[in-house]
């Protein structure tokens, strides 16, 4: 089969900070490639995939995350350069669902990445038209959309290639984005009353995030509260695999929480809020602990090194790797192909 994956133009694939849903695409890019697919990818020009790339294409612009013109100039581009390539195309962006100008009688998949509150339902029950959706966990299609979404496939992560940590850093940590949504001052204060460290890692570029770290997180720093800015690669797994756990206090319906995953795949239990995809990622009492309230997150994560990080990392193995989600993908476009999903 002839795969096009279209990404965003704003990181490289994969992202050497802060991308979720560039990890994502690079995962998928290299499964489908060793399972013997031909694989095409329209990226930022500065990207690493070892997959063969669209040319043409301009370098990542992390300082135009969220222009349309920026997003809408790129899809166009790659549908044209992706024009009798490819038997189909798994597009990642927002805009590309909606472009009118692809390829006639070309089937084009997306994933929705984004919860569906009422602006984004709206664009993907447009899309839905004639796009085929994917959803990434029960929850995000909970109230919205279920009846036009064809597979519900949660992401996936190069689990083998994450090293196992031993949990023995005495600290927890929380990784995302320096913002309220991620909850990483309910993470401050749900640390402070285990008496635990905190180490914070989170993407802070867009002004929101920086004037909310000034306001809002800097003053409660000091010896036990620590911002060691945006982490990748090594770094963000060798952070997370010496936690005693992730504390990831979510304060909105996350559609998927990319971090819970590779937290577990490094062995380390995840401490967090049973908001949105939570209760589908974390197997509560076995690869972490799920509460509400700040007291009873206190008193889990000061249990959270209890738990077997053998049993923590099996969990990521078994549920959230990349050959399991490169399965259920190969299944729905063959559905929609006609083309044998086995290389």
């Amino acid at each position: 089969m002839r795969i096009g994956l279209i990404a965003g133009p704003w990181y490289p694939i994969p992202p050497t900070g802060y991308g979720g849903i560039e990890l994502v695409v690079d995962a998928l890019a290299r499964g489908f490639s060793r399972a013997g697919h031909e694989v095409l990818l329209a990226a930022a020009a500065d990207s690493t995939c070892p997959v063969a790339q669209l040319p043409g294409m301009r370098i990542s612009e992390p300082d135009f995350v969220g222009f349309t013109s920026s997003e809408l100039s790129h899809v166009i581009n790659a549908y044209a350069g992706m024009d009798g390539m490819v038997d189909l195309v798994h597009d990642h962006t927002l805009a590309g669902p909606l472009y009118r100008g692809r390829p006639e009688g070309l089937p084009v998949v997306t994933t929705i990445h984004s919860d569906l509150n009422p602006a984004f339902a709206t664009v993907y029950g447009a899309a839905a038209r004639d796009t085929t959706l994917i959803a990434i966990s029960k929850s995000q299609v909970s109230s919205v959309l279920a009846d036009r979404v064809a597979a519900i496939i949660p992401h996936g992560m190069e689990v083998a290639a994450v090293p196992v940590g031993k949990g023995q850093g005495g600290y927890a940590c929380f990784l995302g984005r320096m913002c309220p949504d991620k909850g990483v001052l309910e993470a401050i204060g749900v640390a402070q009353l285990a008496g635990i460290p905190l180490r914070i890692a989170a993407k802070m570029r867009e002004p929101a995030e920086v004037q909310y770290y000034h306001d809002v997180v800097k003053p409660l720093q000091g010896p036990e509260v620590e911002f060691l800015g945006e982490v990748g690669g090594a770094e963000k797994y060798d952070l997370l695999g010496e936690a005693i756990a992730l504390l990831n206090p979510i304060q909105w319906m996350e559609p998927f929480g990319l971090v819970m995953i590779e937290a577990m795949a490094t062995g380390t239990p995840v401490v967090a809020t049973p908001m949105g995809s939570a209760p589908e990622i974390v197997d509560d009492g076995v690869s972490g602990y799920l509460a509400s309230s700040t007291e009873d997150l206190a008193g889990l994560l000061q249990r959270a090194a209890d738990l077997d990080r053998g049993t923590v990392r099996a969990q990521a193995e078994d549920r959230f790797s990349t050959e399991r989600m490169v399965d259920a993908h190969l299944a729905l476009y063959a559905r929609l192909t006609g083309v044998k999903a086995a290389g």
